[in-house]
């Protein structure tokens, strides 16, 4: 898949990009980032991207120039691929919305900085508007990176176990179930006997049982929607009589 970033800071992206799996996607050929930085497509010679906002008001809006001229001269006029604005105003981004995103074979990112942009840029460049969280960063350029992390971790080859990503807190709609590793015992805390039987189906089912019971604790809208089985009904039962009995 190949991403195309327009950004004010650049190099805010190769360290993050270069590292773990995503470095070894790139290097693969499974993932391609290309990063453009919007000042370079400035008219001015003082490369000026942002201006005073019209009616007042404090901070800076990005102007509508750099970042039209940016994104035409990369991908054409129209652009030739959906274009995503990185917003706090935009959709929810959701496992389900980085597999979407995930079966595109070219996606570009605009990342806001100051007040935001040109509502220009929302109406007539911007094919989609995402939004990280009902919070407020100082750019767009963490959640880029984050949308790029998530829809890399689902395309075929990018993680080593190919069955990896179908265990992730939210690829199923649940959050996982808990994880463990040597020691056996740390510091009076013992990892969970079944997960030391060799018993993959007795380990299965709690883990599925677990993964029910941590989201009916924690994240319960997530279980209301969950399309559970008559098994899956039991095994969260079960986990929460033997949560209730420690």
């Amino acid at each position: 898949m190949h991403f195309d970033v327009f950004t004010l800071f650049p190099e805010l992206f190769e360290p993050y990009l270069g590292a773990s799996i995503l470095g070894r996607a790139r290097g693969a050929g499974l993932l391609q980032v290309d990063v453009h930085n919007i000042r370079d497509y400035a008219a001015d010679k003082h490369q000026v991207t942002d201006d005073e906002p019209y009616g007042g008001g404090g901070g800076m809006v990005m102007k509508p120039e750099p970042i039209f001229a940016a994104v035409e001269a990369v991908l054409g006029v129209p652009p030739a691929v959906p274009v995503v604005l990185l917003t706090p105003q935009g959709r929810p981004f959701t496992q389900a919305v980085a597999q979407e995103l995930g079966r595109l074979p070219r996606l570009a990112l605009i990342c806001g900085r100051y007040e935001g942009v040109d509502e220009r840029v929302r109406q007539h460049l911007a094919s989609d508007e995402i939004s990280l969280g009902d919070f407020v960063l100082t750019g767009g350029e963490l959640p880029a990176l984050a949308v790029i992390d998530a829809v890399a971790r689902t395309l075929p080859g990018v993680l080593g176990d190919p069955q990896a990503a179908a265990g992730d807190s939210h690829a199923a709609g649940l959050l996982e179930h808990p994880h463990y590793t040597r020691p056996p015992e740390f510091r009076g805390w013992d990892v969970p006997e079944v997960l030391l039987s060799g018993d993959h189906a007795r380990i299965q089912r709690w883990r599925r049982g677990q993964s029910l019971l941590r989201t009916a604790w924690r994240r319960p809208d997530l279980l209301e929607k969950a399309a559970l089985s008559e098994e899956d009904r039991k095994l969260l039962q079960i986990a929460q009589e033997e949560d209730e009995e420690k």
